[in-house]
C-alpha cells in the first residue's frame, strides 16, 4: 500500500492530509515566497532560490515571479525556457517542461484529480497524472493545462485553451477545450 507520499507519486489515490506532505509543502510555501520575494535587479539570488524549490531548472531558463507551486520538486524544467508571471504549477504529480518552451502569463499546468464519486471525495481522496511539454511549445498566456497531458514538441496553443486531452507535435490549437486547428 505505501505512504501517502509514495501512493502520490504511483498516482493512486491518496490524502494530502498527511504529515510528511504537509512538511514538503511547508517546504516549497517557504521557497516559493523566497522566490517571490526577490528583486528583479538580484538575477543570482533569485536563480538560487528557484533552483532550490524546482527538481531541475535548465541553463539560461527565466522563471518571473510569482510563481505558485505544490511541492516544486516534481518539476523539471529544460534550458532556455521562459516562464512569465502567474504561473501555477501543481505538481502532485511529475510537470516536465522541455528545453525552448514558452509560457505566456497565468497559465496553470494542473496535475492533481479527485474522485467523480461524492464519498471519497468528502474522505479527501485524491490522485493525480503528470504533465508534459514537448521542446519548444508556446502556451498562450491564460492556458489551463489538465491532468494527463502531453504536449508534443513545437505545439502552439493559444491564449486561453484548456488542454484536456494530449495534442501532437508541430500544430496549433486554440478553444475549450482546445482543438487542433492547423499544422505548423
Amino acid at each position: 500500500m505505501g505512504t501517502q507520499k509514495e501512493r502520490m507519486l504511483a498516482g493512486e489515490l491518496y490524502i494530502a492530509d498527511d504529515p510528511e506532505l504537509a512538511a514538503d509543502a511547508a517546504r516549497a510555501i517557504r521557497l516559493t515566497e523566497e522566490f517571490n520575494a526577490t528583486a528583479a535587479a538580484d538575477a543570482a539570488t533569485r536563480r538560487a532560490a528557484l533552483v532550490a524549490l524546482l527538481g531541475e531548472v535548465g541553463e539560461g531558463t527565466e522563471v518571473r515571479p510569482p510563481l505558485r507551486v505544490d511541492y516544486g520538486t516534481y518539476i523539471s524544467i529544460g534550458p532556455r525556457t521562459f516562464v512569465n508571471t502567474g504561473a501555477v504549477f501543481l505538481d502532485v504529480a511529475r510537470i516536465t517542461i522541455g528545453a525552448d518552451v514558452q509560457i505566456g502569463p497565468n497559465v496553470q499546468l494542473l496535475t492533481p484529480t479527485h474522485p467523480v464519486e461524492p464519498g471519497p471525495r468528502r474522505e479527501k481522496w485524491e490522485a493525480a497524472a503528470p504533465i508534459t511539454i514537448g521542446d519548444n511549445v508556446w502556451l498562450g498566456g491564460g492556458v489551463i493545462v489538465c491532468p494527463g497531458v502531453t504536449i508534443g514538441e513545437n505545439t502552439v496553443v493559444g491564449a486561453g485553451a484548456v488542454v484536456v486531452k494530449d495534442l501532437p507535435a508541430n500544430v496549433v490549437a486554440v478553444g475549450n477545450p482546445a482543438r487542433v486547428v492547423r499544422s505548423v
